[in-house]
């Protein structure tokens, strides 16, 4: 995916699908070169999941959670009751090529369940906040969010790991 700057005057919808996609296409740029040796590393003692593998993963267990099974009431894939960090798990012998692959699939597959629901649509599983209806566009803003603050964790693990800063 390549990372396009969004237009300064599209309309609402428009808006939010091209800084969506944007910080989707950030994720790649922050991890484009690094060694595979790096990718399952977390450089931060606290943060021990916090690894270039881990975020792509964890990006990857959100835009299926919030598109699929909240959106559509689907299932959840890397959900596991006794694990509440089992999203941030790579699978073994996965390379970050393969994430990234898989990452940006699953980014397709968002994008293709949001296609044509108005932005007032209600997702059809309520979760956060005492059950209260979400819309389309609050899971585009949060998705924004949380994508965009993960492309920050990405910058400063990629800069401990390797020393490379940018994009």
């Amino acid at each position: 995916m390549e990372r396009a700057d969004p237009v300064t005057d599209a309309g609402d919808r428009s808006a939010l699908e091209q800084w969506l996609d944007y910080h989707r296409a950030t994720v790649r740029l922050k991890c484009a070169g690094l060694d595979e040796m790096f990718a399952r590393q977390a450089p931060v003692r606290t943060s021990p999941l916090l690894s270039p593998a881990g975020l792509v993963a964890h990006l990857t267990d959100n835009e299926q959670y919030w598109f699929e099974a909240v959106l559509h009431d689907g299932p959840r894939i890397a959900a596991d009751d006794d694990d509440p960090d089992a999203d941030w798990v790579v699978p073994e012998g996965m390379s970050l090529a393969d994430l990234l692959d898989r990452y940006d699939a699953q980014c397709a597959r968002s994008r293709e369940l949001a296609a044509g629901l108005d932005l007032s649509f209600v997702a059809r599983r309520q979760v956060e906040p005492g059950g209260r209806p979400m819309t389309l566009r609050w899971i585009y803003l949060h998705q924004i969010e949380e994508t965009a603050r993960h492309n920050g964790h990405l910058d400063v693990v990629r800069e401990l790991l390797d020393g490379s800063t940018g994009a």
